[in-house]
């Protein structure tokens, strides 16, 4: 059985999806770059690390002031949001250096293997592209912020200096990596690009009447972005970065203001805390041991590995809050013993990816934070109001793992036991830690930021306390990872708050609400929400689940309002929706990372995939229709809304 913690099995997951389009090693390094490079991720690393550290510390600390002497710390909240920012920029350039950006190479694959290699290496001149923008756009922007302080008496280059060092170090990685070739695909590309660029902008200069030059420009870089197979993050923050330039009536200043605004917010603190809590109860080996647990309760019984994977995907749903970790955790520990057990790996891929939509409503899910930040929801009454929806759909799924699932012998799957002892212990450790979150957010005693703080002091403690496994070092490797990975995931909704500052600019998202309010009142509301079903399926599919919230969970959920549905019950559907565009063939990222962490191409896994998805779109539809599923529990525990 794997016994590699999670931030390990995650990384590679990066590694093994973004193979055909972010950098890699070549055999002719650049010394100087590559020595300098190394240093500055080195430092960029551990200052993320420090970064995430101290603010864990800071909302404990203000947590305990609060409740014992009954006074807040004013500064503590500020102080936090920019250490959130530094987590973000620098953990942005960490993972750019590992290679950990995602993207989607579907496309590429289509194209003769040397037109692919121009267009691969020609992704890595838009990262140095982005990277160099966003560096010359923050020097302004620092400037801007050196003589203005914030509300408690701070200076504001707090929030501004971590965007230029971040910017600083990815434009010298990008370079490093743009260098790191033939020289024939270095030179070749970077024309291409520059050609490119040209046309672009020549078009901007004849562009006729009526037409946006800069909204061409944006939408084609984005298409062009994706087809491209340039990393998700970065195809968003080249549109946006395209339409600062090409319109004379924004300063450059507002695309590091609106990149570094993306993630300057409290409440988006609760995803980088979820995520170490998570790894550090799997770190202790709290995974390996649960999972055990489960399938030699549910083995005996018909499906019971079937069985197995959703109970285990949904337990861990609660903890972590981000898919991917969530599985690479379940993942990486159960598929050995599926393959001892001569199942089926593809069948259980599918599986996992069905499960893994499931979990999108499960709290405290990433998306779920961040569709509440967005659509300006409580995202205590959102935590609760996905509960039982995510109950209908494991409902579905677990008597699928039944009827199409085989018995199997627990022997086979783990010839060798871990004592009862130590997986009942593990168990009732992560269910302690449910408990705990459950019961804050329900109780309102604490914000979503403040119980994910304290189930990281939880997490930490019972690591090095009960099961001695979290040492010094692993808790270090812990922090540091944990930063990258955050890095990573912020860098993305980042960059698409600066590309729904673009979209906003240019009326698109007015236009498409008008168009959905007509089709609301024309053809009826339950058109509407199967048109907003359908779309966000797609763009969850195409652009990663947190930029399809960021750029139309504004725009959809207020039109769903005034066409009468509450706004709880729309919000889980459209975070449904999301995640089943994001685990779904031919190009979900959700599952490209899934058949990369079992190690099953995603050809053998579509065909027995198919039979969940079509379970949980039912399940999807039934929420979608039976609103009071959504909402009597949030009402039951005293939300008003």
């Amino acid at each position: 059985m794997s016994t590699k913690p999670r931030s390990e099995l995650v990384d590679e997951t990066f590694e093994v999806l973004d193979e055909s389009n972010v950098p890699k090693h070549p055999s002719k390094p650049i010394p100087f770059l590559s020595a300098m490079n190394e240093i500055l991720t080195n430092a960029t690393s551990a200052i993320g690390a420090v970064a995430l550290f101290v603010n864990v510390l800071i909302i404990f600390i203000s947590i305990i002031w609060r409740y014992a002497l009954n006074e807040p710390l004013d500064w503590a909240e500020e102080i936090a949001r920019a250490l959130m920012v530094t987590i973000v920029f620098l953990g942005a350039a960490t993972s750019m250096k590992r290679g950990r950006h995602l993207g989607v190479d579907l496309f590429l694959a289509w194209l003769p293997s040397y037109a692919r290699a121009y267009i691969a290496h020609g992704s890595r001149w838009i990262l140095f592209a982005v990277s160099a923008g966003l560096f010359l756009s923050s020097i302004d922007l620092i400037s801007a912020s050196l003589a203005q302080t914030t509300s408690t008496g701070l200076p504001q280059a707090i929030f501004a200096i971590p965007v230029f060092l971040g910017a600083v170090v990815m434009t010298t990685v990008a370079l490093e990596h743009a260098l790191q070739a033939k020289a024939k695909h270095v030179i070749i590309s970077l024309l291409g690009v520059g050609v490119l660029s040209l046309i672009g902008f020549t078009f901007l200069k004849s562009m006729p009447v009526g037409v946006s030059g800069p909204g061409f420009l944006m939408l084609s870089c984005f298409v062009l972005g994706v087809v491209a197979g340039v990393p998700i993050a970065f195809t968003l923050a080249i549109s946006a970065m395209v339409f600062f330039i090409a319109n004379p009536n924004l300063p450059f200043v507002f695309f590091s203001q609106q990149v570094s605004a993306g993630v300057d917010n409290f409440v988006l603190l609760s995803v980088p805390f979820f995520l170490l809590a998570g790894g550090a109860m799997e770190v202790n080996g709290m995974s390996s041991r649960l999972v055990e647990l489960i399938v030699r309760c549910m083995g005996r019984f018909r499906g019971g590995l079937n069985i197995a994977i959703v109970v285990a995907m949904a337990f861990f749903s609660g903890i972590s809050g981000s898919k991917t970790a969530d599985i690479a955790a379940v993942g990486g520990v159960l598929m050995p013993a599926i393959r001892r057990a001569r199942q089926s790996s593809a069948d259980a891929v599918g599986l996992f990816a069905a499960s893994a939509v499931m979990a999108e409503t499960i709290p405290p899910c990433v998306n779920m934070i961040i569709m509440g930040f967005v659509a300006n929801l409580s995202i205590g009454a959102l935590f609760i109001a996905g509960i039982v929806p995510a109950i209908c759909i494991l409902t579905l799924l677990l008597v699928a793992a039944v009827v199409f699932g085989k018995r199997i012998n627990i022997e086979h799957a783990y010839p060798v036991r871990t004592p009862n002892k130590q997986l009942f212990l593990g168990a009732g450790v992560g269910i302690i830690m449910l408990l705990m979150i459950g019961r804050g957010v329900m109780a309102g005693v604490a914000t979503a930021t403040e119980i994910s703080a304290v189930a990281v002091i939880y997490a930490l403690v019972v690591g090095r306390l009960v099961f001695r496994e979290l040492t010094i070092k692993a808790t270090v490797k812990l922090f540091v990872d944990t930063a990258a990975l955050s890095g990573m995931l912020m860098f993305i909704v980042a960059a698409a708050t600066s590309l729904s500052y673009g979209l906003t600019m240019e009326m698109i998202p007015q236009n498409i609400a008008a168009s959905l309010v007509t089709v609301g009142h024309n053809y009826g509301t339950w058109v509407f929400l199967i048109v907003s079903i359908v779309m966000v399926t797609i763009f969850g599919a195409v652009l990663e689940g947190a930029p399809a919230l960021i750029i139309f969970a504004p725009i959809l959920v207020p039109i769903a309002v005034q066409l009468g549905f509450n706004a709880l019950h729309y919000a889980i559907v459209l975070l449904l929706a999301m995640g089943l565009g994001l685990f779904s063939p031919p190009i979900g990222l959700g599952l490209y990372s899934t058949c990369a962490i079992c190690g099953v191409e995603m050809k053998h896994v579509i065909r027995p995939m198919f039979k969940y998805l079509i379970i949980v779109a039912i399940g999807l539809l039934i929420v979608a229709f039976v609103p009071a599923l959504t909402v009597w529990l949030p009402k039951a525990m005293g939300y008003n809304f």
